[in-house]
């Protein structure tokens, strides 16, 4: 098949058939990349929500450091005391 003259309306037909057929193509692969994209977002913000729930299940659970320094220091004086009066 030959290709016809360049003014020629066929020839600018033909032309354009063939641009709107790449610029399809390059939607179509953009798109595709585009959902991907979206795909993997809304993984990770499923798993940044599973991060952040665990997170907080795991600081509910720990002692607190004030309370703990607050009990020990509240046992040591409470110890004193006993062992003072004790010995006299």
């Amino acid at each position: 098949m030959t290709d016809p003259a360049p003014h020629d309306p066929a020839a600018v037909a033909l032309e354009l058939e063939r641009l709107r057929r790449s610029v399809e193509v390059g939607f179509a692969k953009t798109d595709g990349a585009l959902a991907l994209l979206v795909q993997r977002s809304d993984q990770t913000d499923a798993r940044l929500a599973d991060h952040e729930q665990r997170l907080d299940g795991l600081e509910r659970a720990r002692w607190p450091l004030p309370s703990l320094a607050a009990l020990v220091a509240v046992v040591g004086l409470t110890l004193s005391l006993w062992t003072f009066v004790t010995r006299t």
